[in-house]
């Protein structure tokens, strides 16, 4: 995924590492959770399967697990598997040889192989249909695979992290995806939380989303107002982090050069939604003391620019103490520094 979401291609080409990790924001408790296991499980090759909805950035931290792997000076491949027919999809993962079918011209290695000494990511696993899911898990079990039209068998050494937003587990017992593939797949399970239930990366993402726009479309610098960071918070992202993505680069747009993006710039969707008073997973709740808060000191640094002594001032605590909270919803990571008057990593009003 570049600046602009990726449209859901068949095969994709290695990923830079500054790509790869770009949308991990990890603020709230379950994304570090997430992170800690995917850096640990990194070490090793074995085969890990990656749920969540869609759009929550599961190729995203598939490629946070292979940049933290021995395989990282390696290639890190992808392909969709559900968009492509099964004859081109054997063709595209497995290879084939000349004259396999009209149109090979030439041999052509597959991602399997040249994905050798990398990373492989198998996006939509569940799509797959019942004959390549045969030649997957033989691929997997002789770490060998057979080109399409050749009687030889080619050795492979590729990381396999697959991924899929739909339920597996329900598949097998529908005998719709295959039992044995399933547990081949299985090895390391992670599943990425949706946005909903990770609100407090909702901010840090918006901020990263603003920065990119801002300069693809050249547009100058901008943040966000009060009303609309309430809104962000408040709605439940069904499209999760690429629909978040898609919203800030309408909003930067509409903004049209103007400081501060404004509810009118946001997604009908997004400001027709009331804003609720978010609590737990069981419903819609009157807001805790501690999280009102945490909303009312980061609506001030918005509306003061950011300012440490003057928030502090308006909200009438001292500086070190602002620190403090700050520090713990993860927006700083240094002492303060008297002399500038501002928060080590709170950002200028129009430099977000």
């Amino acid at each position: 995924m570049n600046a602009k979401m990726e449209k859901p291609t068949a095969r994709r080409g290695d990923r830079s590492a500054a790509q790869g990790t770009a949308e991990l924001t990890a603020k709230s408790a379950g994304m570090r959770r997430l992170l800690e296991v995917g850096a640990r499980v990194a070490g090793s090759d074995a085969t890990v399967l990656i749920t969540g909805e869609s759009g929550t950035g599961k190729e995203r931290l598939a490629h946070f697990i292979h940049q933290r792997s021995r395989r990282a000076g390696g290639p890190f491949l992808a392909i969709n598997c559900g968009a492509l027919p099964e004859s081109l999809l054997e063709s595209e993962l497995f290879g084939h040889v000349r004259g396999a079918f009209t149109g090979a011209s030439s041999d052509k290695k597959g991602l399997f192989e040249a994905a050798t000494g990398g990373s492989l990511f198998l996006d939509e696993i569940g799509e797959t249909s019942g004959a390549v899911q045969v030649k997957l898990l033989r691929a997997l079990q002789e770490h060998s695979v057979r080109p399409v039209g050749s009687t030889r068998d080619v050795r492979v050494d590729a990381r396999i992290i697959a991924a899929t937003n739909r339920d597996l587990e329900s598949m097998v017992r529908e005998r719709t995806f295959r039992k044995d593939l399933f547990y081949r797949l299985k090895v390391i399970p992670l599943e990425v939380p949706p946005l909903r239930d990770r609100r407090e990366d909702i901010l840090a993402l918006a901020r990263q989303f603003i920065d990119r726009a801002c300069v693809e479309h050249a547009c100058g610098p901008c943040s966000l107002s009060a009303e609309v960071l309430d809104l962000l918070i408040a709605y439940d992202w069904p499209g999760n982090v690429r629909e978040l993505q898609n919203a800030i680069e309408r909003a930067v747009i509409l903004a049209e050069g103007k400081p501060r993006i404004e509810p009118a710039d946001l997604p009908p969707e997004v400001r027709g939604q009331p804003v609720r008073r978010w609590g737990n997973a069981e419903g819609d709740q009157i807001l805790a003391l501690e999280e009102v808060e945490r909303r009312h000191i980061i609506a001030t640094l918005e509306r003061l620019g950011g300012s440490r002594r003057q928030a502090a001032r308006a909200l009438g605590i001292g500086e070190n103490t602002l620190w403090r909270k700050l520090k713990s919803y993860g927006m700083v990571r240094t002492r303060p520094q008297r002399q500038s008057g501002r928060l080590p990593g709170i950002e200028s009003q129009g430099k977000h």
